[in-house]
């Protein structure tokens, strides 16, 4: 076989992936309905609506500000608690630090928490304990438990087992050997996953707080129920900052871990 065969029995191969995959792009928008003829008439129409939501009305700003700290506060205290409660779950779930028994347990509990979104736990939760920041921050702290306790399972079960063997050859204890080799080496994992997890349960935040848990989402809510279009922008604008300062917070605290060595 020469070069010339060679590229195109491999121009084939992608070829036909590429067909494949675009037979199942066009079954599911069969199935889904997708219609492009409505897709036009609703964009045209959309665009005929963006005027009534100029221009903001920044007087309600300062009204802004009190509702945008609860949303940071819901974020900021599900995170933390969320992230012990992984870290508890995540040891748990690793098959190289719990038993068999455990592990399957666990990682059970870790797969049926991610599966519930976090409006349906609120829905739950608001029938539970009402109206209120409280029921938002219940639903990201167990939304934050399910993602993070995945991830850190995970990257125990990746860590050298050079370290581990070598604490343990010297008597230490299960405790004395999650001490002193297991959590150095996924601090810094779960540490830049945390922070990732700030910068989600602020978007989720802005949205529980539409359904029921207060915050900048409710104010949005708000102004769209009652027509207040010009309120609704300046919702929007104060959402989307929270938004980009907590990437902002986050990409730098990620930048001075990973620059760091495995913490002790």
């Amino acid at each position: 076989m020469n070069l010339n065969d060679f590229s195109l029995d491999r121009y084939r191969k992608h070829a036909r992936a590429a067909g494949l995959l675009l037979a199942a792009i066009l079954v599911a928008a069969w199935r889904t309905e997708v219609n492009f003829g409505d897709l036009a008439k609703a964009s045209s129409k959309a665009a005929s609506l963006i005027g009534l939501f100029f221009p903001p009305d920044w007087e309600s700003f300062p009204k802004m500000i009190g509702p945008a700290f609860v949303t940071v506060l819901i974020a900021a205290v599900a995170t933390p608690i969320g992230t012990l409660c992984a870290l508890a779950l995540g040891l748990a779930s690793a098959r190289n630090v719990s038993p068999p028994w455990l592990r399957l347990t666990m990682r059970s509990l870790i797969a049926l928490e991610r599966g519930v979104p976090e409006i349906v736990l609120v829905l739950i939760l608001v029938a539970a304990f009402g109206i209120g920041p409280f029921t938002g921050v219940v639903a990201l702290t167990i939304a934050s438990i399910g993602m993070l306790g995945k991830l850190v399972g995970d990257a125990i079960e990746e860590i050298d087992t050079a370290t581990v063997e070598s604490v343990a050859c010297v008597g230490a204890t299960r405790g004395q050997l999650i001490r002193y080799a297991v959590l150095p080496q996924v601090m810094p994992s779960l540490l830049t996953n945390s922070m990732f997890r700030f910068e989600v349960n602020i978007r989720a935040s802005v949205l529980l707080g539409a359904i029921g848990s207060g915050g900048i989402g409710y104010e949005l809510m708000q102004s769209m129920n009652q027509l207040e279009y010009h309120k609704t922008t300046v919702a929007v604008a104060v959402s989307l900052l929270l938004v980009f300062l907590a990437e902002r917070l986050s990409d730098v605290i990620r930048s001075r871990v990973l620059e760091g060595a495995t913490l002790s």
